[in-house]
């Protein structure tokens, strides 16, 4: 009996996702408390589900964009990208280093802080080598701060009256995925939504000199995997600036947020138990210290105008 209430449990939470009556935010907690509470029925092909599920999602939420600012945003934001990326990187590997964390999930931890959570994982995990324990337990952290940082981001913006463009700038640089930053920012208001978006969408090109350099320096023929999802994004710009198909284009871009919710709450499902033991508490923490460091001091640049689009 149990086995079978499971799906049943899971096939509500995915409808009720995908009705448009929850936020994002709301989703992630539904799917948090059933992973934190069933044995997951579906936990391989939902893994699969929510790559292409989010990458989907992006480009719909392009139908809603304009090509203009999406261009002047991630011209501004370049900058601040590239020195956000190398000082991530080289903090999170400096912390790795005395906290005795393992050389891979140290680096793996501190890529996926600097440039795009799991998915810079994912692609430079084979490069590296990574064993399967070192994938999990490195996006198992990831995972888990991005939960952290999609439910009290919002809170934090508004108690610092921080303007939508400060919002969304701040959720791009310093949060992991883009689900949680896309998430955290359609919550904040539409505006902190497109520059968190393009902001992020503009970090997570670095995937790929990344993994590049880090063939490179490893000498592997591992395949490299380019995002290409963000250009179908910057294609959906284009088509909603130049084409008059307001409509249609508006039906497209709120299919790309109800594609989100649900994105996140198949997120949350992935959480189990098994897997905050996995984590284990050297990684955590250097997640943790660095999380917290490019958070607060992204923030403090922000707060202090040094950063601004």
């Amino acid at each position: 009996m149990l086995r079978p209430m499971r799906k049943i449990l899971f096939f509500a939470g995915l409808i009720f996702s995908a009705s448009g009556l929850l936020s994002p935010p709301i989703a992630l907690v539904l799917g948090l408390a059933y992973g934190l509470s069933f044995v997951h029925p579906f936990e391989a092909e939902t893994r699969s589900l929510t790559k292409y599920l989010l990458q989907a999602s992006v480009v719909g939420l392009g139908f809603g964009m304009n090509l203009y600012e999406v261009l002047r945003v991630g011209r501004s934001g370049f900058v601040y990208t590239a020195l956000s990326i190398t000082t991530a990187m080289l903090l999170g590997l400096a912390l790795g280093w005395l906290l005795r964390v393992r050389h891979t999930p140290s680096f793996l931890i501190s890529a996926g802080t600097a440039i795009c959570g799991g998915s810079a994982i994912a692609a430079v995990g084979p490069i590296v080598d990574a064993t399967d324990e070192e994938m999990a337990v490195s996006l198992a952290t990831i995972f888990l701060l991005n939960s952290i940082a999609l439910l009290i981001f919002p809170g934090i913006g508004h108690a610092f009256r921080m303007t939508q463009t400060q919002f969304g700038l701040w959720s791009a640089l310093a949060i992991h995925d883009t689900s949680s930053v896309v998430g955290a920012a359609a919550k904040y208001g539409p505006f902190a939504l497109a520059v968190g978006t393009v902001v992020k969408l503009a970090r997570a090109l670095w995937i790929v000199p990344l993994s590049i350099a880090t063939a490179a320096a490893k000498r592997s023929k591992a395949r490299i995997q380019w995002p290409w999802f963000i250009l179908f994004f910057c294609l959906a710009a284009v088509l909603a600036t130049y084409l008059h198909f307001s409509s249609v284009f508006a039906f497209l871009s709120r299919l790309g947020k109800i594609g989100l919710t649900v994105t996140l709450f198949v997120i949350g499902t992935g959480l189990s138990k098994e897997t905050l033991r996995e984590v284990g508490v050297r990684p955590l923490m250097q997640g943790i210290l660095l999380w917290v460091a490019v958070a607060v001091g992204v923030f403090a640049l922000i707060m202090g105008n040094w950063i601004h689009l």
